[in-house]
């Protein structure tokens, strides 16, 4: 009964989501105003959708680059002062 309520619940909307639209009116009458003029406005249009979606994915490198950095300096000062202390003797 469960399955066929998910189910049910997927394929209406995978009906609905056919008839919504997930565009902003200004661009689509500019992307239908190019396509009838042949202009290459298209190609502008999917040239910012590439610029805006791969900002997020460069600041997640940046921030992975900077966390890698930090992460190999705080390393290498671990081993230093593990290395200090080895040879040495607890006093008593």
């Amino acid at each position: 009964m469960k399955f066929q309520k998910y189910f049910l619940f997927f394929v209406g909307l995978f009906f609905v989501g056919n008839n919504l639209s997930a565009q902003c009116a200004m661009c689509r009458a500019s992307l239908e105003n190019s396509m009838s003029n042949g202009d290459n406005l298209i190609r502008g249009i999917n040239y910012g959708i590439i610029y805006l979606a791969s900002a997020p994915y460069l600041a997640i490198v940046v921030v992975i680059y900077f966390w890698y950095k930090n992460s190999k300096k705080n390393y290498a000062q671990r081993i230093k002062e593990t290395s200090n202390h080895a040879g040495k003797m607890p006093s008593m």
